[in-house]
């Protein structure tokens, strides 16, 4: 099959070594057997968008399709290609970096934006004190809710360099990056539970509005699974992204290993 793309090639930047997931401090992520802190997959989820907005431009970014699997890590400074084959009405993903395949996934561009039912997505608030990680944290059926954030202004312009983002219609329509909607998915779990070190392990997310900077978003996310597998211990979410309260502007399915097997077996 022809690429429809030039591959996108960026330098890996770990935005997260300050942060409480020590997963991406080199010293701890050696202890799971890795060779440095990881590159958070939401940036490389991020990476992998670069070429269906390229393709299809705002439409991507209004009701666009994307699934990502994380497979190998990405470290900092190393260069990840990303690149595209058509699959149908779509495209199939991959990155690569260090030679080795790193990110699988597939974006496509439906019809229209499915309908979903705001009120099926109660607005909860955050946690009043996080509790300890445990197996029985994300407990089945639970709505957890995010702190309201925005990725507008000079906020947007530093997420755009940390992931290497070029294209230049985020900048000039003051346009989210969905990335950033990741970045929020994953404060389902940091917003509401102390964890130790984690792993974000896939994610789909469907686009329903193409976010403003000047939105205020959250997410509203229930937990559809918790399980041991191997000795490490899964959630599964179901969560909106919505913005100002009233507009959802993406829903989300987020997988996480929020008990890697060396806590799990503590």
């Amino acid at each position: 099959m022809a690429a429809p793309f030039e591959p996108w090639r960026v330098r890996a930047f770990n935005t997260a070594t300050q942060s409480e997931n020590k997963m991406h401090d080199d010293t701890v992520a050696r202890r799971y057997g890795f060779t440095g802190g990881l590159v958070p997959g939401v940036e490389v989820m991020a990476y992998m968008m670069h070429l269906p907005v390229t393709r299809w431009g705002r439409d991507f970014l209004e009701r666009g399709l994307i699934e990502a699997r994380f497979v190998k890590p990405v470290y900092d400074g190393e260069i990840a290609t990303v690149t595209g084959e058509k699959q149908g009405d779509g495209v199939a993903l991959q990155v690569e970096s260090q030679n080795q395949l790193c990110a699988t996934g597939q974006a496509s561009l439906p019809e229209r934006a499915p309908a979903v039912d705001l009120a099926a997505y109660p607005d909860t608030p955050v946690v009043a004190t996080r509790p300890p990680v445990s197996p029985e944290a994300f407990p089945e059926g639970h709505w957890f809710g995010t702190a309201p954030v925005s990725w507008g202004g000079d906020r947007l312009r530093e997420y755009l360099g940390e992931i290497r983002e070029t294209d230049p219609i985020y900048r000039e329509h003051n346009l989210v990056h969905p990335g950033t909607l990741q970045r929020i998915m994953n404060r389902v779990c940091v917003d509401n539970v102390v964890l130790q070190p984690w792993i974000h392990v896939g994610s789909k997310m469907q686009l329903l509005a193409a976010a403003s900077g000047d939105d205020v978003l959250t997410a509203r996310a229930k937990v559809t699974a918790n399980y041991d597998k191997k000795g490490h211990r899964f959630a599964e979410f179901d969560a909106l992204i919505v913005a100002n309260g009233t507009t959802p502007v993406a829903h989300c399915h987020h997988v996480a290993i929020f008990l890697p097997r060396q806590q799990a077996a503590a």
